[in-house]
């Protein structure tokens, strides 16, 4: 399915669907790399790994870092 396809199905225009695209990557690299960085640094190879590997938009990266608050050094 290409863009315009998506578009036509979902009855918006192209740039709104681009926006939203662009607005969820942005989304999902803040959040992976601020786990990525906590997880470094608390050693946490399982999670660093998962986190890297699995596109989720941001909701695996936000479960580390509420999960993992304690663990963080100082």
């Amino acid at each position: 399915m290409n863009l315009l396809e998506l578009s036509e199905l979902l009855g918006v225009s192209q740039n709104l669907v681009i926006c939203v695209f662009v607005i969820l990557a942005v989304w999902e690299v803040v959040w992976k790399s601020i786990a990525l960085w906590k997880s470094a640094r608390n050693n946490h190879l399982g999670w660093f790994i998962c986190i890297i590997v699995f596109n989720t938009v941001g909701i695996l990266p936000i479960i580390y870092i509420l999960t993992n608050r304690k663990g963080e050094r100082a």
